[in-house]
């Protein structure tokens, strides 16, 4: 009889559930650790956020995932430490003991120690993130009916931080409902004046992208009224007014702050294998430095490679590949094999969507821009979904509001009580 390794995973994102469905049922059972009940779609979240799609589209219950999965067992919590020595993991709900650990935790939003910023700027970095956004941007337009004249400006400035893939998206589909959507449920409001500020630090946007899809994106940008502050920082926002490096200052009642990611990391990791980022270096294996039984996976990890000599990106195909290649060596662990395979990463290429029939996708020998690459990005997006049933709810919605330009998914969803940010 075979007696099975115990594995604890922590975290439920990409590389978490990836890892979790292709470990070996008869040499493993796996415990699964999170702080939240649902595995999260990130790469729309922009959508959930700009009311394109609802938040249940692109969230996924974990017990549904792995309820056919019968070595699988679930636990919602905080993961507050580890210990190498008793090969432990303290979490908020128990202790628990493994033969191997997998951290994949990703990654957090990163304010660059800026209190102010991470108090008063919104994130988007889980599902209610998203909706939060949401309801916040449609509050302020129905509180601008009834605002002062010289209030108004402050909730027709709406600023994003980061002019990465998240931060052009969300421009792009701010700009998108602003000219298609608004005018047409808020007729008394001059959307002429709503004003969607892009600030990034670089030259220019979507910086790890091709020299063309960068130039592209910001002629797409700005013909459809987004404003680019391109080598501008922010550097303070109280809520009311933020403060940029050039020195000018702006009233408004949103800052989205997608300028970067810090890793997530919890008591007992030696600080000798954090990198920058906040990252844990691995090797080749994605064992921890230091260790044989500890390992990570996914944006939480820094594999240095020599195609990769500062790390791999931190993208849902990297932790996708590096979860597969993982399972396969924990079984060659399991079955008493010396010899694990090292992690390869071929990279596919990347891509961004501006808005309707405008995206960018960079392929190793090829560039496609424009309606064909939109069509690739949202063919390979739902190739990604989990579940059928959400694929087509997702289509469905796209198709309807290609065709009809509008969603009609904007809907306020806080207690009757609270009221702004």
């Amino acid at each position: 009889m075979v007696i099975k390794k115990k594995v604890i995973v922590i975290g439920g994102g990409f590389a978490g559930v990836q890892l979790v469905s292709k470990l070996d049922e008869a040499l493993f059972d796996v415990l699964l650790l999170d702080k939240i009940n649902h595995h999260q779609f990130q790469p729309l979240f922009y959508q959930v956020a700009t009311s394109q799609i609802e938040p249940a589209s692109i969230s996924f219950p974990l017990r549904s995932i792995f309820n056919n999965k019968k070595n699988v067992q679930i636990r919602l919590a905080n993961v507050l430490s580890i210990d190498k020595e008793r090969k432990t993991v303290t979490t908020t709900v128990g202790e628990f003991f493994y033969d191997y650990l997998v951290i994949a935790i990703g990654c957090r939003t990163n304010f660059f120690g800026n209190a102010s910023i991470r108090e008063k700027a919104f994130s988007l970095k889980t599902t209610y993130d998203a909706i939060t956004i949401r309801n916040h941007v449609l509050r302020n337009f129905e509180d601008i009916i009834s605002a002062k004249e010289e209030d108004k400006p402050a909730f027709l400035n709406l600023v994003i931080v980061g002019a990465g893939p998240t931060g052009v998206e969300l421009a792009g589909a701010f700009a998108e409902i602003k000219r298609r959507i608004l005018p047409r449920d808020f007729p008394g409001i001059d959307f002429s004046k709503l004003r969607i500020i892009l600030v990034e630090g670089g030259k220019q946007p979507l910086g790890p992208m091709s020299e063309r899809s960068r130039i592209t994106s910001a002629k797409y940008l700005k013909r459809m009224g987004v404003e680019l502050k391109m080598e501008t920082f922010v550097k303070n926002y109280d809520g009311e007014t933020v403060t940029f490096s050039t020195g000018e200052t702006l009233s408004t009642k949103t800052v989205i702050w997608a300028a970067g990611v810090r890793g997530r990391l919890m008591d007992g990791i030696d600080p000798a294998v954090v990198v920058s980022g906040n990252r844990i270096k691995v090797n080749r294996f994605n064992q921890m430095d230091g260790s044989d039984d500890i390992f990570a996976i996914g944006d939480i990890a820094s594999m240095v490679t020599p195609k990769y000599p500062r790390g791999h990106p931190q993208l849902a195909n990297v932790a996708i590949n590096q979860a597969k290649n993982l399972a396969k060596n924990l079984k060659k662990l399991a079955s008493g094999s010396e010899k694990l395979h090292e992690f390869e990463y071929r990279d596919m290429g990347s891509m961004a969507t501006v808005g309707t029939n405008k995206a960018l996708v960079d392929l190793p020998f090829v560039h496609f821009r424009g309606f064909v690459a939109w069509v690739i990005w949202m063919f390979l997006h739902l190739m990604l979904i989990l579940s059928v049933r959400n694929k087509l709810i997702i289509f469905i919605n796209w198709a309807w509001a290609y065709l009809n330009k509008d969603s009609s998914l904007r809907l306020i969803l806080t207690s009757q009580d609270e009221k702004g940010h």
